[in-house]
């Protein structure tokens, strides 16, 4: 690998030509993957009969908004579900979800986690660490969780014990967030979702699809999921939305979830996009692509990183079922310093060095890699990691892949 702008180390250098030599099948299929998506894209925007009028901003109540209503039926078509919501007003994927969790489940309903403790913001959501104000707990929703097996997979054996036939949800979250089990590819989900409405027929199978958006061929609407939630910022953004979230889903249920956005009986009919929609189109368009670029730049890591000695997760021939790329780097200072050369490889605030710091929401200092154009935008490439054994980074994203692959190498430069 030759850069004239960049200094890098010959035996770095030196190992990612090989790692190149060595994922070259697997950049080529997720090249077959983001096609294949990118069509059905295409086809969705053309089955919506996406026009200029479609951008035009809307004010006050947004009442009769085009483009709101466009963009959710191109949602609902690319994800095969019913219907979809889509808004600039999610404020987060946290957000998203909460709003979702709270648009479905009533007091004394029962929701089960199947795939063990959620991701650190949303425990306060359900009230799983303390009282927290205004949350599932304090308006009677119970929660359980199903601990995943020692290997990280799906316990599906306790599944078929813990689940009755009245329990109102069972909830999924596709990607590992801050673990080290292996993200849920499309069969997979499949597979959890039969077994749910076998056990409980009238069941709500709810995924948390952060990070998992065009990773695959397979959208979850087709695999037996009823609801899902996602950021606008991740994946399905395509690094053009600066902000918002999507729902989607039987369109009962998104329903019921707008009426939690809005108020009931006006949900969807309301909300104004204030000029949000090209760019929310835009992302939108181009999100396979990104998607697809963001892929290859984690199977490039892989394949770098085990080259120099590291354990990584998912290692180079897995089947990926999100963008996120783990490294486990074994020391507190290996940690940081990567994150610094991830930043340094940043197009935004490349001179910035970042430090760990108590981000509101985890239980340990965190430190946060990423020059983005958008604040906190996972597609863009960024990496991130609780300074907490054993030391795993999780890398994400990347708008171009030869970008990332230099970030990757850049990054490596300073581990050596």
């Amino acid at each position: 690998m030759n850069t004239p702008f960049y200094t890098i180390d010959p035996s770095i250098a030196k190992a990612a030509d090989k790692a190149m030599e060595l994922c070259r099948p697997y950049l080529d299929r997720t090249d077959e993957i983001t096609e294949y998506n990118q069509h059905k894209m295409l086809h969705a925007f053309q089955q919506a009969r996406i026009s200029e009028s479609c951008f035009t901003a809307s004010t006050g109540y947004g009442y009769g908004d085009r483009g709101r209503e466009a963009l959710d039926a191109v949602f609902a078509e690319v994800l095969d579900t019913e219907d979809a919501l889509v808004r600039h007003s999610f404020a987060s994927g946290t957000h998203t979800l909460t709003v979702a969790l709270f648009g479905v489940l009533r007091p004394g309903d029962t929701m089960i986690s199947v795939t063990g403790l959620p991701y650190d913001t949303l425990q306060g959501v359900i009230g799983i660490n303390g009282e927290s104000c205004g949350s599932l707990k304090e308006f009677g929703i119970h929660y359980e969780q199903i601990d995943l097996k020692t290997d990280g997979t799906v316990d599906l054996e306790a599944m078929k014990q813990r689940i009755r036939p009245n329990t109102k949800m069972v909830y999924i979250q596709r990607s590992r967030g801050y673990s080290l089990r292996p993200t849920l590819t499309a069969k997979e989900l499949k597979e959890i979702a039969a077994l749910a409405h076998t056990l409980a027929p009238d069941c709500i199978v709810m995924l948390d699809n952060c990070y998992g958006e065009f990773v695959e061929t397979t959208a979850p609407g087709s695999i037996g999921i009823d609801l899902m939630a996602g950021s606008l910022i991740k994946n399905p953004g395509g690094g053009i939305a600066p902000t918002g979230g999507y729902i989607a889903g039987k369109k009962k249920l998104v329903e019921a979830c707008s009426y939690r956005l809005t108020t009931p009986g006006t949900g969807k009919e309301i909300g104004c996009t204030l000029g949000h929609n090209r760019e929310l189109f835009m992302g939108t368009y181009t999100a396979p692509h990104v998607t697809g670029e963001a892929v290859k730049t984690a199977i490039f890591t892989a394949a770098l990183y085990e080259l120099l000695g590291y354990q990584v997760t998912p290692r180079l021939d897995e089947v990926r079922g999100d963008i996120i790329q783990a490294i486990l780097l074994g020391s507190e200072e290996k940690l940081i310093r990567f994150c610094q050369g991830i930043q340094q490889a940043s197009p935004v605030d490349a001179f910035v060095t970042p430090e760990p710091w108590d981000m509101p929401g985890y239980d340990s200092k965190v430190i946060m890699a990423a020059g983005a154009f958008t604040l906190g935008s996972s597609i863009e490439l960024s990496a991130d990691a609780p300074l907490r054994p054993p030391y795993a980074v999780w890398m994400q994203g990347s708008l171009h892949f030869h970008t990332g692959k230099l970030a990757a190498v850049l990054a490596a430069s300073r581990l050596s």
